[in-house]
């Protein structure tokens, strides 16, 4: 077959979820299958990280705006390498394309009630485009992908679609997320100067539930003899104050460091030498950043929503999202609890084993072998 493989952001610098995902599915494919043909279809980028190789072609398309370069080079290029089916990879699709569709719905958030606190231009115009687009390209799906058992759920429900046409795929993480860590394991000390720390991605998009997991700090440090510091990624000083302001806690500002975009190759570094992750989102389709922490021993503070529970299985450290308290207790027993602590370490790394990319990227051949055409 020819397969195309829509990967638009792939050569960016500041990569996220759904480009992680679909990048570490191209590097298996192309050592595990030397049958069919590829095209790989990507936005010039700098970081050059995956070559064209005997039937792997990495084809540069060049155009403005991510809607143009999607709903008309995009299926232009299809159309030129005579592809048998295009892979679009990033929950929408061209609206119009000659050839059969198979999409990755990694979720379906922008069909739930929309957070009008989410001042985010380019988050609101996702959200718009992604709601204009995923109804009309429904028809052309022979198959939908998505990333576990909560959205494929959720995808059947509201989309009204037959059991046979969704496919759940779990993702996986790299295998330098692990416990040992080399000689010169100090990457860490780029963005924070001692260990032992809380660590928390936050956003300005408001399912991160980045203000309450502040609130639940603010607790904690009421309460601890230890008082770690907290490791508050990927989010501005400016945000941090404004939450602080609205709830008069600008005393705890000193205990938290901020840091912007964290490279990949620093994370394993950043979550070995981390006390405990927090990852209390409101809503996740899956949470690769999950896998990644417990791979590396790392005990994670998660939310019992969504897609959460089902990924950090039955003995993970669960709690109300919308509960500060709930949140700020957790953070507390895990240091005052010494068998509770080593156990979730334990825990998590037996889980995170039952994952990777090796699996994802099996499954995800074995539908292509598969596709009606």
């Amino acid at each position: 077959m020819k397969i195309g493989i829509e990967a638009q952001r792939i050569f960016r610098l500041n990569k996220h979820g759904m480009d992680y995902v679909i990048l570490e599915e191209l590097k298996r494919l192309q050592q595990m299958d030397e049958d069919n043909e590829y095209y790989v279809f990507v936005k010039p980028g700098p970081d050059k990280c995956l070559k064209s190789s005997k039937n792997f072609h990495v084809v540069s398309i060049a155009c403005p705006s991510y809607p143009l370069w999607e709903q008309l080079a995009l299926p232009f290029a299809a159309e030129k390498y005579h592809v048998d089916f295009l892979h679009c990879t990033s929950n929408t699709a061209p609206i119009r394309c000659h050839c059969p569709l198979l999409l990755t719905l990694h979720d379906i958030i922008f069909l739930e009630k929309r957070d009008k606190g989410n001042k985010s231009l380019y988050q609101n115009m996702g959200w718009f485009y992604r709601r204009y687009v995923v109804p009309r390209i429904l028809p052309q799906c022979k198959r939908i992908i998505t990333v576990s058992d909560f959205e494929r759920n959720n995808i059947l429900s509201k989309l009204h679609l037959t059991d046979e046409q969704v496919v759940r795929i779990y993702n996986g993480y790299n295998d330098w997320f692990a416990q040992e860590s080399p000689a010169d394991d100090n990457d860490y000390q780029k963005y924070i100067n001692q260990d032992g720390y809380f660590f928390f991605f936050g956003n300005t998009d408001p399912k991160k539930n980045t203000e309450r997991t502040i609130l639940a700090y603010a607790q904690y440090l009421q309460q601890s003899k230890v008082k770690r510091r907290l490791l508050l990624a990927d989010f501005s000083p400016k945000r941090l104050h404004q939450i602080l302001d609205r709830h008069g806690l600008h005393a705890i500002a000193a205990n938290i460091v901020l840091t912007d975009y964290i490279v990949n190759q620093h994370l394993p570094s950043i979550y070995r030498h981390a006390f405990a992750m927090l990852y209390t989102s409101l809503r996740e389709s899956f949470g690769i950043p999950l896998l990644e922490a417990m791979a590396c021993g790392t005990p994670v503070v998660t939310s019992n929503t969504s897609s959460m529970p089902e990924i950090a299985g039955e003995h993970a450290v669960l709690v109300d999202p919308l509960s500060v308290s709930d949140i700020s207790a957790m953070m507390l027993r895990l240091e005052e609890d010494t068998f509770f602590y080593a156990s979730q370490r334990q825990w998590g790394l037996q889980r995170a084993a039952l994952f990777s990319w090796e699996s994802t990227a099996k499954q995800l051949l074995q539908i292509y072998k598969e596709m009606p055409l």
